[in-house]
């Protein structure tokens, strides 16, 4: 399968309703070995070099499954698999090996024989069970064993995204959250994190124009994270950091912190006041830029989602030092289904290209100039005024962001949320993040 098989299992729609984009994108998630029930399906076990035995298992899933030298073999509902032996032993949930009330593992792994097997082989309708040499019965559900095995999680998207551009954004219609049932409605809560994991971005309207109310909101979603510039920051056109976003200047599309290890997850902007024109705010949405490198220069793509680059963040200004220093790919991507989980593109504060030798050198800058071509294509671009009232989250690990120059005095106030808390709050709302 091509890498651009498996990127493209992002959704990627273009003028549907949300409904539609929904039951499209938890479709699109599911595996492609779909279990199916069958009557009177065969279930056959073939050991090498052994006899074969058949079972015929009643209203069963089509299954079959043999013991390799090397590891056990699982085919069912369409989806062939490969399970190590000490992962079969490892994986144990039974409850002397594993606690179900803290999901924790109580069995040593380092205590299993790496050469373990298991003794018998059993499958019903539902089940798989191996008895292993000191007499330790385990039992796996075969949905289970689809989830967790590595040939299922390379089928399936780590989390469900529809990518877009200008058009299939406004398209969408998406509504913005209000503020006072997001404060008090998990059901509206729960709607605002479905487009934001979905598109990266969204909006809560009428949210008192101050910075208390702006922490607020934002606390509603997953906790700040502190940084150099502060918990909350709050600022003007002043230069009171040195750092571009505190002129008047036009700012071009970048994600925020490329210069942290681990950037920041999610950004978010309240617009206190602005007495003047301009100030329009920029959002790009980079994983459509990248899918669409992947669909014309999947080399390109490989490029950029392996060489590291450093981004640099160095600070002298108003009894401010800091130097900061992040070391990573354009592009992260999971290695088993090579789908993107972030973007770190910030041409302003990218170091010199120090980690590759100059034969690689020339081939990144080629694949970079594809992507920024892609990044500031007009049809991509969408533009947002920021208003008192209207908070923007944006997932600074996906969308890029800018803004046009302005005049006059133009107030904004913010901060940073930890991506890992924003995700659990989504999950514990029974979201896929």
């Amino acid at each position: 399968m091509g890498k651009s098989e498996v990127f493209s299992r992002t959704v990627f729609l273009t003028r549907r309703s949300e409904e539609e984009m929904m039951s499209l994108a938890r479709t699109f998630t599911r595996l492609r070995g779909t279990l199916h029930s069958v009557s009177q399906a065969g279930c056959k076990q073939t050991s090498s070099g052994c006899k074969r035995l058949q079972h015929t298992i009643p209203q069963a899933a089509t299954c079959n499954w043999q013991l390799l030298d090397d590891c056990f073999e699982l085919s069912y509902g369409g989806l062939v698999m490969h399970f190590d032996y000490v992962w079969l032993r490892d994986h144990c949930r039974s409850a002397s090996c594993y606690n179900s009330k803290t999901n924790q593992r109580n069995l040593d792994t380092a205590s299993i024989d790496l050469g373990i097997r298991p003794l018998k082989t059993r499958v019903d309708e539902e089940n798989l069970f191996l008895t292993w040499p000191d007499g330790h019965v385990t039992r796996y559900s075969l949905p289970w064993l689809v989830d967790s095995s590595f040939e299922g999680q390379k089928q399936s998207a780590v989390q469900p995204r529809i990518l877009w551009n200008s058009d299939i954004y406004t398209n969408a219609k998406l509504p913005s959250a209000s503020w006072e049932k997001f404060m008090s409605c998990d059901e509206e809560l729960k709607r605002f994190l479905r487009n934001f994991l979905l598109y990266g971005i969204a909006f809560v309207e009428d949210v008192p124009a101050t910075m208390d109310a702006t922490e607020t909101v934002t606390q509603r979603v997953g906790l700040i994270r502190e940084t150099m510039y502060g918990r909350m920051w709050n600022f003007t056109s002043d230069f009171s950091r040195g750092d571009t976003a505190y002129t008047k200047l036009a700012l071009d599309r970048h994600t925020d912190t490329s210069y942290f290890q681990e950037p920041c997850g999610i950004q978010v902007f309240h617009c206190l006041r602005h007495e003047g024109t301009g100030g329009r705010t920029l959002l790009v949405d980079g994983f459509y830029a990248a899918e669409k490198v992947l669909q014309q220069s999947p080399e390109n793509f490989e490029l950029l989602s392996r060489i590291p680059i450093k981004h640099e963040y160095i600070e002298n200004q108003n009894n401010h030092r800091n130097h900061m220093i992040g070391i990573g790919p354009l592009l992260s991507v999971y290695p088993w289904n090579n789908e993107v989980y972030m973007i770190r593109y910030n041409n302003y504060d990218r170091a010199a290209i120090s980690t590759i030798p100059h034969d690689v050198t020339h081939r990144w800058y080629v694949a970079h100039r594809q992507l920024t071509a892609e990044l500031r294509k007009p049809e991509n671009e969408l533009w947002v005024k920021l208003k008192p009232g209207k908070v923007l989250f944006i997932d600074n690990w996906r969308v890029l962001h800018g803004r046009e120059s302005f005049t006059g005095l133009r107030q904004l106030c913010g901060c940073y949320l930890t991506r890992d808390d924003m995700v659990n709050t989504a999950r514990s709302l029974g979201l896929q993040a």
